[in-house]
């Protein structure tokens, strides 16, 4: 039975899938994080086994037949397919029309003269004036505390700023003096859509409310000529809609007084392959090279190397179990062990602690902090802020997030 515009053995592309409640009911919401479309598919939670039967080797009626002997469901080809159209029209499906949409996309994403803000007006105000407010009433809030005159870089968060303004305030309100003498900023970013550990440059230039934020071409083009061309720009697009460089980017121009200095925008995909210990961070060829090629570029500049990174992600928003008191201590002990392997410059120790539970935290900003200190290193740092940002209405779901300052 073959799908209309489809190959009658359907595959999904890497997708964003999210518990939902609907009515009362729970749902998946499963949507693009490419942004390709607006369009987000919901089907109900029992469903959910059959997405991984999507994987290329299956037709509607094998499908049917796996899930009836799997799961003990009657779904027939026919409403499989119903399903599956559905899929195809929000370009959810690894076929020739989502790889059309997305080449399309790509190509408007680099002809435009900048990367736009995505997040503005929504996560944060568009209005200058109104953003101004907004970032310095954060400042105003937060208690004096120690003024960093010279800093090699720091790490902030990427939560947006509604949880986390106090902690954002707290880092980039200390370190203002030497964020200002900077005349080059490489920030290290979590890509949150990446399925892969992909390290992906851009050459855009990056736009906030305050104006332009210019891309440094030569040290972009230092860094392709180590990773190659296919390789460090073809998850590129992922940088149009990713928020974790475009909220670290908002604070560094405001707090220059939103006087520009340049980039170097660096999205870090997962490093799963790592926790898994199908290799070793510290032994692979690329990022050593990736990293060696950094700091040659950088060793002439006035640089500040950021990582826009949260710390842990746990709860039912993220897959887990309700956090209770005891699940909060043992969260708080978690991140403690992270911070204080941070701040003494251990990176080795804090991936490994990080592997040696398999990840069960959920830290996303893994591969931005590691980076960020393999590339400092040596280091020592000075934790500055931390807090614990509620995922869901029940308070059992937590995201982690700290700031830390590079002297």
């Amino acid at each position: 039975m073959a799908l209309p515009n489809t190959d009658p053995f359907p595959r999904l592309r890497p997708i964003d899938v999210r518990p939902f409640q609907r009515g009362g009911q729970p749902f998946i919401a499963l949507r693009d994080p490419l942004g390709l479309t607006d369009q987000t598919i919901f089907i109900p939670q029992q469903l959910g086994p059959i997405l991984a039967l999507i994987d290329g080797t299956r037709d509607t009626r094998s499908m049917s037949a796996a899930v009836a002997v799997r799961l003990g469901m009657s779904i027939s080809p026919g409403e499989i397919e119903r399903m599956l159209t559905a899929f195809d029209q929000a370009l959810l499906l690894d076929n020739d029309r989502s790889a059309e949409a997305r080449v399309r996309a790509l190509d408007e994403y680099r002809q435009a003269p900048l990367r736009e803000p995505a997040l503005a007006g929504g996560t944060y105000p568009e209005n200058p004036d109104e953003l101004r407010g907004l970032l310095q009433g954060f400042l105003d809030a937060v208690e004096d505390g120690p003024i960093f005159h010279e800093g090699r870089g720091l790490i902030s968060p990427h939560i947006d700023y509604a949880r986390g303004g106090p902690v954002y305030a707290q880092v980039w309100g200390s370190t203002r003096d030497f964020v200002r003498a900077a005349d080059l900023a490489v920030i290290f970013g979590t890509d949150h859509s990446s399925p892969t550990g992909r390290l992906t440059l851009t050459r855009q230039h990056y736009a906030t409310p305050f104006g332009v934020l210019p891309t440094e071409q030569e040290v972009v083009q230092d860094l392709v000529n180590i990773i190659g061309e296919e390789e460090a720009f073809c998850q590129e697009l992922y940088h149009r809609g990713e928020h974790s460089i475009e909220l670290a980017a908002t604070w560094l121009h405001y707090m220059r007084d939103e006087q520009p200095c340049e980039l170097v925008p660096i999205l870090c995909g997962t490093f799963e392959r790592f926790v898994g210990e199908e290799a070793d961070p510290e032994e692979d060829t690329l990022v050593e090279k990736l990293i060696d090629a950094l700091r040659s570029s950088l060793k002439t500049r006035n640089a500040i190397v950021l990582a826009a990174g949260d710390l842990s992600h746990v709860g039912p928003a993220f897959g887990g179990h309700p956090l209770d008191l005891v699940g909060r201590a043992r969260l708080g002990a978690a991140d403690e062990d992270l911070l204080e392997r941070i701040c003494t410059g251990d990176t080795n120790g804090f991936f490994q602690a990080i592997r040696s539970v398999r990840d069960i935290h959920n830290v996303c900003g893994m591969a931005p902090i590691y980076l960020t200190m393999r590339a400092l290193s040596p280091v020592k740092g000075t934790q500055l802020a931390y807090d614990r940002c509620p995922a869901d209405e029940q308070g059992t779901s937590l995201v982690s997030i700290c700031g830390v300052v590079f002297e």
